[in-house]
């Protein structure tokens, strides 16, 4: 995988820009995300740190939790498809630990067999809303599979099958990156605008402050994110493939995972999050 096929595909409407929206949220990274994306790790792999641990971190994005997994301990391999996104991670590394021997940077993809036989197996396997962007969910689901070591850890998160509203979330996508550059914010900032307002009215009929700064505070006080910037990926992230929880669950245990923790979106819009846990004799 070379950056001049990331770059066709973008060209070719095919592929959102990824790097670049991580790009900006680092302009927004501070001590307070980095704090709250390590306690989240905490929370979901329900551990008080990674000492010992290997982390193997599939579309790395910002960096973010590459850098949490180890200041938790880890050691840690990040690697992305989208060459800016290996920028940021590198960016990152070198912002708050130049030279570090135990994090390792790549360029490579879900769905390169060759490139992911070389890597070995991991403790932890993070890949955090990046499998519904490869192109073929189902294929790189059961490659990064193999990377778990026996009694590891698989940690996901995938769209939730909604049906139509996915039919159409993917029209959105496709009409964004089709767009020219200076519309695409402006697409961004009307969907945005648009769901915020259906939010603020019902957190008015629910007795609550209809404003949303206490949703973002509470996104940036979860994973660390970014509200606006989880607004444009939103928008605008191609490729885009969606699953109901039984089209993940039920071909990991065949492969020999026991799903350690399930939190759904409820049938609504967002993510499924998954962990799974390999069996010792797998």
């Amino acid at each position: 995988m070379n950056s001049d096929t990331h770059a066709d595909r973008i060209a070719r409407q095919e592929r959102f820009a990824f790097g670049a929206n991580w790009r900006s949220f680092l302009e927004t990274l501070d001590d307070q995300r980095i704090e709250n994306a390590q306690a989240s790790l905490r929370r979901l792999l329900e551990v008080d740190d990674l000492a010992g641990r290997s982390f193997l971190d599939i579309g790395s994005g910002s960096g973010l939790f590459s850098l949490a997994a180890r200041r938790l301990g880890a050691t840690v391999h990040s690697f992305d498809y989208d060459p800016q996104a290996v920028a940021c991670t590198e960016a990152l590394r070198q912002r708050y630990l130049p030279g570090d021997p135990a994090w390792a940077i790549e360029q490579g993809s879900a769905l390169d067999r060759e490139y992911l036989g070389r890597l070995g197996q991991f403790d932890v396997v993070y890949c955090w809303g990046v499998l519904h962007h490869t192109g073929n969910l189902a294929d790189a689901l059961a490659l990064v599979s193999d990377l778990v070591r026996p009694n590891g850890l698989l940690c996901i998160a995938v769209y939730n099958d909604q049906g139509g509203a996915s039919r159409r979330w993917h029209a959105v996508k496709r009409l964004y990156n089709r767009l020219p550059k200076p519309l695409r914010p402006l697409l961004a900032l009307g969907v945005a605008t648009l769901f915020e307002l259906k939010f603020a009215l019902v957190r008015l009929a629910q007795g609550r402050n209809p404003l949303p700064f206490a949703d973002w505070r509470q996104k940036k006080k979860d994973r660390g994110m970014s509200a606006w910037h989880d607004w444009v990926d939103w928008c605008g992230g191609l490729p885009f493939e969606v699953a109901r929880p039984e089209q993940i669950i039920v071909p990991q245990r065949k492969r020999g995972y026991v799903l350690q923790n399930l939190t759904t979106c409820g049938g609504g819009w967002g993510c499924n999050q998954y962990v799974f846990k390999k069996a010792a004799d797998r």
